[in-house]
């Protein structure tokens, strides 16, 4: 009597298994289609505006994919573009957002809505400062990298200065105040640090940045003080006095040196939103 061939009877079951498991594969891979097939154009249109104002956001950025593709060319394309950015934005996948918002701008910089496509582009960066998850840690926009605040406030200097007449003007300019406050605030909490440390003078140096870059921010009253308590720990009397009078110049009522707080620190807390109220 022969011996049954293990080796060989595995390796056949485990062939059987392999083109069992193709065979689905197969299967499922030619029972995808493409829903949008047979739409018309004014169909495709009309289930992306249900997709955009139901914020389901990736059925939103795949019509209006499909009708860029498809209509090249003409209002429709240019629309699309624009909605797939701001889809894109809205479900979070903000590299892709901020890569079709450039392009449209590349495309159609005489656009009639090229002053939208800077304020979309503005806002992508700005909520990449101020996302969810700082939100909810309670993190500042001060707190974080500030490239990102940076290049939003070029895309809102570019609409106000450009479109000054724009309708998205006033809450680009509201937004920009509160990227300079922020991007004061960042250096005064570095200059603050380094006070801590006993580093007088990266505090003298880092202060001097927030006051030449952004001298009419909150946080410059903070960055004139913490200049002038580092002169004095440094000895050196004449500039310590002269920090002194010109914070008293332009902090009249500030009880900063009583109390080693200003009481605008509270207001830079605040979301961007309510920072102007």
């Amino acid at each position: 009597m022969l011996k049954p061939n293990y080796s060989l009877n595995i390796f056949l079951k485990l062939a059987a298994l392999c083109g069992f498991l193709a065979y689905l594969l197969a299967g499922c891979t030619g029972s995808t289609t493409d829903e949008t097939a047979s739409w018309t154009q004014t169909k495709l249109i009309s289930e992306a505006k249900i997709a955009l104002s139901d914020n389901d956001y990736p059925n939103c950025v795949k019509y209006y994919e499909k009708l860029e593709s498809r209509y090249p060319f003409g209002p429709v394309a240019e629309q699309a573009q624009i909605n797939i950015a701001y889809c894109n934005w809205k479900k979070n996948d903000l590299e892709v957002a901020l890569n079709s918002i450039d392009r449209f701008i590349q495309l159609h910089p005489g656009h009639s809505q090229i002053d939208y496509a800077y304020y979309l582009k503005g806002l992508i960066t700005f909520n990449d400062s101020l996302g969810f998850f700082a939100n909810l840690t309670g993190q500042d926009l001060s707190e974080r990298d500030p490239k990102a605040a940076k290049d939003a406030f070029e895309s809102f200097k570019i609409l106000t200065s450009r479109y000054p007449n724009s309708k998205y003007a006033p809450d680009a300019l509201d937004r920009m105040r509160y990227i300079i406050n922020s991007l004061a605030e960042s250096d005064v909490s570095a200059a603050r640090y380094y006070f801590r440390k006993g580093a007088y003078l990266a505090t003298i140096n880092r202060a001097q940045d927030a006051i030449k870059q952004y001298d009419r921010a909150p946080a410059i009253e903070e960055a004139m003080y913490l200049m002038a308590k580092s002169y004095d720990a440094l000895g050196l009397k004449e500039l310590r006095d002269d920090s002194i009078r010109v914070f008293k110049l332009n902090f009249p009522n500030s009880a900063i040196f009583q109390t080693g707080q200003r009481e605008s620190v509270t207001a830079s807390k605040k979301s961007w939103w309510q920072i102007w109220n």
